[in-house]
């Protein structure tokens, strides 16, 4: 038999397969996959300049009978298991894999999207440059611009509660690695094609549940 020298097979590789074989088989009937959704040119070039990364198969966006008990339109975060749901009014609802807080950093209640920005920039809060003094150069030239450098990627969602922002987003990344993982200082992380894909389908004033 004539052996493929184009087949990757890294262990790293084969096990990402095995198991996207796996998922196929097991979610089949329940599942459904959510295509990406179509994006402009100026998307497609700044996120062609973004790192990409091979992440768990149960992190990409899916249809499924909505788990949550959530009225239709909620978007709700579970943060144990570091998914996103938003609920559609079929009895369905979308889920998408996410990066969390870590354990120091941990969010939880009830907010509404107060504000949705695409490539926006970014100002660290003051306690957040308390925490990592390094990044005070970027406070003091204003901020950081929207583009594939930015750690909010392609869109945010902003999280405010009584009319107030509480300096929590739903947003994109330049690090897809961290989908999955509790790393953040409490935002909640999604792929820069995923936070497009839920940014075009959750309206202003949506309420969001942080579990």
């Amino acid at each position: 038999m004539k052996f493929d020298s184009s087949l990757d097979l890294s262990p790293m590789r084969l096990a990402f397969r095995i198991a996207a074989v796996g998922l196929m088989f097991g979610l089949a009937g329940c599942y459904k996959s959510i295509p990406s959704p179509v994006v402009s040119s100026h998307d497609a070039e700044w996120m062609a300049l973004v790192p990409t990364a091979a992440i768990d198969p149960q992190y990409l966006p899916y249809e499924l009978d909505n788990p949550t008990g959530e009225s239709p339109g909620t978007v709700v975060i579970d943060t144990p298991h570091r998914f996103l749901y938003l609920v559609e009014a079929n009895g369905k609802a979308i889920r998408y894999g996410v990066g969390v807080g870590d354990e120091a950093f941990k969010w939880s209640g009830i907010a509404e999207v107060g504000a949705k920005k695409e490539w926006p920039g970014w100002l660290p809060p003051a306690d957040m440059i308390a925490r990592w003094p390094h990044l005070k150069p970027v406070v003091d030239a204003g901020g950081l611009k929207g583009g594939p450098d930015n750690p909010l990627g392609a869109r945010a969602l902003y999280l405010f509660q009584d009319n107030k922002d509480t300096l929590y987003r739903i947003h994109g990344t330049n690090e897809p690695e961290s989908i999955g993982h509790a790393v953040s200082s409490g935002c909640i992380r999604m792929r820069n094609i995923d936070v497009i894909d839920l940014y075009q389908r959750v309206p202003l004033g949506a309420r969001v549940v942080v579990k």
